[in-house]
């Protein structure tokens, strides 16, 4: 018995992964999108103050990735765009997306301008932290206990101990009197 090999690429669409350089998400999507390849970068939107003016500001979603839907011909044109450094890969392939996890990023982005990406690998107990906005805003305090995407969390500068529970996307870590946005 014979088994055959297919060589030829295959036209089909799928949604890939591909890693950009530092701060060039939106100008890859562009360029994708300019050579008629589509592409995906979602953002959030976020506030920046400046001491003059406040201005909205889109920051990309996922930093470093940008989505691509194309066939295997395409590779080569998406690998040479200015700022594309790779595909992301699993178990030795470019890594698909599957198109309905696409819409439901779209369908975020879309609905969610404040939508954002955190690891709770960057908080541990005891960090020090900044809440970002509501009742509490701009309170610091230290983080007593995290509970998946909420945090426990006790204020230093109030004369009385309160104990609140944070959503993790309204935290900011202070670090040395410089605040990272978490």
């Amino acid at each position: 018995m014979e088994s055959k090999i297919n060589f030829r690429p295959s036209f089909a669409k799928k949604w890939l992964v591909i890693y950009v350089r530092p701060r060039w998400e939106k100008k890859v999507d562009k360029l994708l999108q300019e050579q008629g390849i589509e592409s995906f970068c979602p953002v959030r939107n976020v506030e920046s103050q400046w001491a003059d003016r406040k201005k909205m500001v889109s920051f990309p979603l996922f930093a470093g990735y940008v989505f691509v839907k194309i066939n295997e011909r395409e590779e080569y044109r998406v690998r040479a765009t200015m700022g594309v450094l790779n595909f992301i890969y699993y178990l030795g392939r470019p890594a698909v997306v599957r198109d309905n996890e696409i819409e439901k990023l779209k369908y975020i982005a879309d609905s969610y301008h404040d939508a954002e990406v955190v690891s709770l690998d960057e908080l541990s107990k005891g960090d020090k932290v900044r809440i970002k906005s509501g009742l509490f805003h701009d309170q610091e305090g230290r983080i007593i206990q995290i509970q998946g995407k909420h945090v426990l969390m006790s204020f230093d500068n109030l004369d009385c101990a309160v104990v609140t529970r944070v959503s993790v996307n309204n935290l900011m870590l202070t670090v040395n009197q410089q605040q990272q946005y978490v």
